[in-house]
């Protein structure tokens, strides 16, 4: 399956004691696709340098570039359909080119996707939801 991973959820995906290391481990073992564009890859890195270290962001960023099982995907259009943080739209861009069946994210800004149901559709779901379909 292909997915979307926003930076929220990446975050909680990594520690090994994490409840949602599955979803890390999804795309490490190729269950799942990653799918990833190089402005989701800079946020992540961003995101990663401020809550732990250098090294660490590095080496997180260096893993999922280096995985078989992650995709990067250059979005040639941009759909803007999230207003409230447009900053967002980075990942549904993502998804539409990717086709990928989730963007997978806690965040409500994404909630305004769930009431479109006019081109481009992206669906999206919870960590704690896309944690029960692993399962499965």
């Amino acid at each position: 399956m292909r997915i979307v991973l926003d930076t929220n959820c990446l975050i909680q995906s990594i520690p090994k004691r994490s409840r949602f290391r599955a979803v890390w481990d999804s795309f490490l073992s190729g269950k799942n696709t990653l799918c990833v564009s190089n402005d989701i890859i800079e946020e992540y890195m961003e995101i990663l340098q401020k809550l732990t270290d250098e090294t660490t962001a590095a080496l997180v960023i260096k893993t999922i570039i280096e995985s078989p099982f992650v995709e990067f995907i250059t979005p040639y259009y941009q759909f803007h359909l999230i207003t409230n943080d447009p900053d967002d739209n980075k990942f549904v861009d993502c998804a539409v080119a990717a086709a990928a069946r989730y963007v997978v994210t806690n965040d409500h800004h994404f909630d305004v996707l769930r009431l479109k149901s006019t081109f481009p559709t992206v669906e999206v779901i919870n960590l704690v939801d896309f944690m029960e379909l692993l399962k499965r």
